[in-house]
Formats: C-alpha cells, sequence, structure tokens
C-alpha cells in the first residue's frame, strides 16, 4: 500500500487529537476519586454510554473483513446476529441489576456475593479476558502495512505506550472522549468506502448477482452445530467486562438498559456497511487475495484517492484503538484496583494506573511469544468464558447463584478441565491451531463441569451455612 503525504495528514490529526484530550489540565484526572476515576461518577449519559459501547464492539474490524472476504453473508449469521441477541438479553435481565450494585467491577462483584477467594480468581479471569494484546497486535500488523517496514513490533509497541499515557492520565472519561471521536470516524470511513464501490461495481442488486454461490449462503455450508459454537462465543457478552463497566457507570439503570438497546441498533447498521464493504471487495478485488485479512485496506487502496486512503485507514486504526484502550483499561483497573490493593495501602487510582501500564508490558510480551489475532482470541475464549460465565451471571441472578467455595470448586475446575482439554488436543493433533481432543473443543467440558456443579449445587445445597 502506497501512503503518500497527503494520506498522512489525516492519521496525524487524528493522533494529535488524542494527545490534546491528554495534555489539556482539566482532561488529567490527578486527584480523583475512586468512582469518578473509573466510572466517570456514574453520571454517564445515554449519547456518551451508546457511543463508547459501540466503539469498543468493533477492535477485530479486520476479522470481519477476512471472514467476509472468504465466507460471504454468513459473517452476520455467525458474527453479528448471536451477539444482538445476547447484548438484549444483557440489557433485559442484567444491566439494571448491574447499575444497583455498589459493585464497581465483575471481581468486586463476585467477592461480595461468594467471598475472597471467589473474588480473587474471578479477578484473574478478568485480566485474562480483557488482554488488549490482540489490539496492539493487529495496530502493529496494520502500520507495518502502511509503512511497508520489516517489523510490526516496533509499532505495537508505540502504540500502546501512546494508549498507556492518555488512558491512563484521564481514566474511563478519556476513553469516553475518543470513543466519540473514533465513532465517527468508523462510521464516516465506511460509509465512503462502500460509496465508492457502489460506483464502480454497481448497486448491491448488481452486486449480489455476481457473487459466488458459497458467499450467497446465509449458512456459508456449515452445519448447524458448527453455526451454534458461535452462538456459545457469543455469550463473552455476559461476563464482557465492558459491558459491566458502561452498565455501572450509566447515570441510573433506565440508561444502562436503553443504552444497550440503543446500540444493538447501531451495531445492526454498522454491520450492514461492513458486510456490503466486504462482499464488494470480493467483486473488485476477485478471488484469491493473499492475505485476506488485510481485504479492507487493499480495498481501500484500489478504490480511494490519495487523502481518502489515509483517512479510511485513519477509521481502522480508530476502530481497534477504541477497543485496545477500554481493554487496556479494564485490565489496568482489575491489575491495580482489584488485585495490588489487597496488598498495598495505596490509592486505588495509583494502582490502577501501575495496572495498565503491567497489563501493556504484558500484553506486549505475549504477542511477541503469540503473533496471531486468531490464537490469541480462542485461546483465552476457550478458558476463561467457560470458568467465568456461570459464575458471573450468579452475582446477579439468583437461579444461577451457588455457595462461594463452590464458586470456586466451578471455577478453577473449569479452568483447569479447559486447560487440560486443550493441551491434549495439542500433542495429540497435528494441525496448525488444533486444540480438539477427541475432536471436540476445549470450551465444552470446561462449560460442561461449570453446568454440572451447578446443577449439583441446586440438587444438594441446603443454604449458605453449610
Amino acid at each position: 500500500m502506497a501512503f503518500t503525504p497527503l494520506d498522512w495528514i489525516p492519521l496525524i490529526l487524528y493522533f494529535g487529537l488524542l494527545v490534546f484530550y491528554t495534555l489539556r489540565k482539566k482532561y488529567i484526572q490527578s486527584d480523583a476519586s475512586e468512582t469518578s476515576y473509573l466510572l466517570s461518577g456514574r453520571k454517564l449519559t445515554l449519547p456518551a454510554f451508546v457511543a463508547t459501547l459501540v466503539a469498543t464492539l468493533y477492535g477485530g474490524i479486520l476479522g470481519v473483513g477476512e471472514y467476509t472476504y472468504v465466507a460471504g453473508v454468513s459473517q452476520w449469521l455467525l458474527f453479528a446476529f448471536p451477539f444482538y441477541v445476547f447484548a438484549i438479553l444483557y440489557a433485559l435481565f442484567l444491566a439494571k441489576r448491574v447499575r444497583e450494585n455498589s459493585a464497581l467491577t465483575i471481581p468486586e462483584a463476585l467477592h461480595q456475593r461468594y467471598g475472597n477467594t471467589a473474588g480473587m480468581l474471578g479477578a484473574a479471569g478478568v485480566f485474562v479476558l480483557v488482554s488488549p494484546a490482540p489490539y496492539i497486535l493487529m495496530l502493529g500488523v496494520l502500520l507495518q502495512l502502511i509503512t511497508g517496514s520489516d517489523s510490526w513490533l516496533l509499532y505495537a509497541v508505540a502504540v500502546s505506550l501512546f494508549s498507556v499515557i492518555y488512558v491512563g492520565a484521564g481514566g474511563f472519561a478519556s476513553v469516553v472522549r475518543t470513543d466519540w471521536l473514533q465513532g465517527i470516524l468508523m462510521y464516516g470511513g465506511f460509509v465512503m468506502i462502500l460509496a465508492f464501490a457502489w460506483h464502480q461495481a454497481g448497486p448491491p442488486a448488481e452486486l449480489w448477482a455476481a457473487l459466488p454461490d458459497s458467499h450467497t449462503d446465509i449458512t456459508g455450508g456449515y452445519h448447524i452445530s458448527y453455526i451454534l459454537v458461535w452462538f456459545f462465543i457469543a455469550m463473552w457478552t455476559f461476563v464482557d467486562p465492558g459491558f459491566h463497566q458502561r452498565s455501572a457507570a450509566a447515570q441510573d439503570a433506565k440508561t444502562a438498559r436503553n443504552g444497550i438497546l440503543v446500540s444493538v441498533v447501531f451495531w445492526a447498521i454498522f454491520d450492514m456497511l461492513t458486510l456490503l464493504t466486504g462482499l464488494y471487495a470480493v467483486v473488485i478485488l476477485g478471488p484469491g487475495l493473499e492475505n485476506p485479512v488485510a481485504s479492507f485496506p487493499e480495498l481501500a487502496g484500489v478504490l480511494l484517492p490519495a487523502g481518502l486512503l489515509g483517512l479510511f485507514i485513519t477509521g481502522l486504526i480508530a476502530i481497534i484503538m477504541s477497543t485496545m484502550d477500554s481493554f487496556l483499561f479494564l485490565s489496568g483497573q482489575t491489575l491495580g484496583r482489584d488485585v495490588l490493593r489487597r496488598y498495598s495501602g495505596r490509592h486505588p487510582v495509583q494502582l490502577t494506573r501501575i495496572g495498565i501500564v503491567v497489563a501493556a508490558l504484558l500484553s506486549i510480551a505475549l504477542i511477541y511469544v503469540f503473533p496471531s489475532v486468531i490464537e490469541l482470541w480462542y485461546v483465552i475464549g476457550s478458558l476463561m468464558i467457560p470458568a467465568m460465565l456461570i459464575p458471573v451471571l450468579g452475582a446477579y441472578l439468583s437461579p444461577f447463584r451457588m455457595r462461594g467455595p463452590v464458586v470456586v470448586i466451578s471455577i478453577s475446575g473449569s479452568f483447569v478441565i479447559a486447560f487440560s482439554w486443550m493441551v491434549m488436543g495439542i500433542l495429540t493433533t497435528d494441525a496448525l491451531y488444533s486444540y480438539a481432543w477427541l475432536g471436540v473443543e476445549p470450551f465444552y467440558p470446561g462449560l460442561a463441569f461449570s453446568v454440572l456443579v451447578l446443577a449439583c449445587e441446586k440438587t444438594t445445597g441446603r443454604g449458605k451455612d453449610r
């Protein structure tokens, strides 16, 4: 991709605006209270709630382009629709309870409900679950692509440390402010490239006729069991600290519920933009793209003139950074406030800032060892979602509630089983990135153990004192 000096202008302006937000004295929370720094004082309005929640969901935008280029419209059924379902369920059954609970974080909610050990296990799970490593890696690769450099690691380090500065200085309010800018860039960029694609390849009706049959099949040719896997993966929503954080930060329970429902509408709109853009990439770029994960940047390189190319790439970077910023802050908050505070007398805000730095450094080390976004997502999701799902639901919903010692068994046992299953899959399978032992993904035995523990608890449990 040939980046001209004109293309660098929007990218430089974007980073300049982030610096501006950071250096303005009124945005630097040097003496912030815990609630102010972590949740913006729990005063998030509906527009701000929607802006920050919508912007942080699409950190894997390059993966969306890759899948659409390879498999077509089934991307919507696997990557979009399941998340609408569970986001709506979260809004209806969890958002109000999260907002009205005094707990500021998921580990704190687990600690209040189940005790200290369960809270610490939950903190470890959340810290891994919200690792910003995949998004730091994507930013490094994207910057390598536009500069023609031989190394992505240097760019990954630079961008992550840049984010540490403004996220650490401004706290959650800094994340929300930058999400406004990043949201505008993400929608504007895809509307722009879609207009150029429409002009070159014709309206969607002509596009549909030009697509191969495999790309117009809503199931993608996959068996129903494979499709159901993505519904299980979409349960990530229930244990997503980002949903919890924003629901807890809303100005009231109604804002939390309605904010998620409105966000689903905006997600549906953006999914249509990315789906159509991905399908135009199939027709305009043709089959056999060497690196499908770069289908969106490659399409931009073909369609957009100098300056607008840079604007679109800036939008992609903003999409990834919105998620990276949020996850970096959540990781630092979990490590600092929910773990280190138990061993240090420092203020939670100071500990959170220390945690942000440590989380960035650990993420850089992680992507150096596992330089694959797909692998990072798979490993993190397969190990942590089965362990965390039922205990987190139980912290707010009585049908999933268990006693503290039982929750400890559930979290630790589910993780050990999923991890052991994954190791056996690695040892017995020759295929790259295959972790399925006996043909079963490690997600399922881990979740099965957690469900079994819940069933036994509901059958034999006799109250808190036993």
